[in-house]
């Protein structure tokens, strides 16, 4: 796990975006409202922390970055010429991306479970993908896409043909994902809390992944961990103020 970062004020963590793709509104529609959110938070927002799958498919070349999203990256640009804090997280229709936002935008981009303090709160944040027992064809696949070689390959295709590749596999991913409950003791997510709390405490545990708004105490009757749900069809995110962590809708 990454170093400690320490924030305090109002916080604002949302994650899976996925834009580039319909759902309940088109993904042009969903950028709208994910601005006027931004818009409408950047009046008191401390710190806004994107916890992966912004994008449904993005891959970073040298010179060349996807089309679109123009609005997001406007707001994105407004919000830092305010010297509002962003984290980015990576997930895993993300995960190809690079250094554009971070010399474009002062964007950290973070890639592995890391410890926050936030209103002095110890808090684990991560997409979630990947993370708890099983999964193996998953953790195998992603063990390779994030090679340098997958990348320095997948950097020699054209980007029509690229980007035509991923939505096709960005696509499939969504049809195998058909696990919409939650139950506890089934979750991979729940299991890597609860491994991790034997060694170390933590107030709280922050994911996405999952689609689903989760606010679920664990096992030692005072850690919590909180799913962000999605921009899908939830339009969720979390609100962070003193030490009040809130699931809410936007819309």
């Amino acid at each position: 796990m990454s170093e400690n970062y320490s924030y305090t004020g109002k916080i604002y963590i949302a994650s899976d975006f996925h834009l580039g793709i319909t759902a309940k509104h088109s993904s042009d529609e969903r950028e709208l409202l994910i601005v006027k959110w931004l818009e409408e938070i950047s009046s008191d927002a401390n710190l806004i922390i994107l916890v992966g799958d912004i994008f449904d498919y993005w891959f970073e070349y040298r010179h060349v970055i996807p089309r679109g999203f123009s609005r997001f990256w406007s707001k994105i640009r407004i919000l830092r010429d305010n010297n509002i804090p962003i984290i980015f997280f990576t997930g895993n229709h993300d995960m190809w991306m690079f250094d554009y936002a971070t010399k474009e935008y002062g964007i950290e981009i973070l890639r592995t479970p890391t410890t926050f303090l936030l209103n002095k709160k110890k808090v684990l944040i991560h997409h979630g993908d990947g993370l708890g027992p099983g999964d193996y064809g998953y953790k195998f696949i992603k063990l390779f896409t994030c090679s340098k070689l997958c990348q320095w390959i997948f950097a020699r295709l054209h980007p029509n043909f690229a980007l035509m590749v991923m939505k096709y596999f960005s696509k499939t991913s969504r049809a195998l994902d058909t696990n919409v409950e939650f139950f506890p003791e089934k979750e991979n997510i729940v299991s890597y809390c609860e491994n991790i709390l034997r060694e170390e405490y933590f107030d709280y545990f922050i994911c996405g992944h999952r689609h689903l708004m989760i606010d679920h105490l664990l096992s030692n009757k005072k850690s919590r961990y909180i799913n962000l749900g999605d921009w899908l069809y939830s339009y969720s995110y979390l609100e962070i103020s003193e030490d009040m962590f809130n699931l809410r809708r936007y819309v």
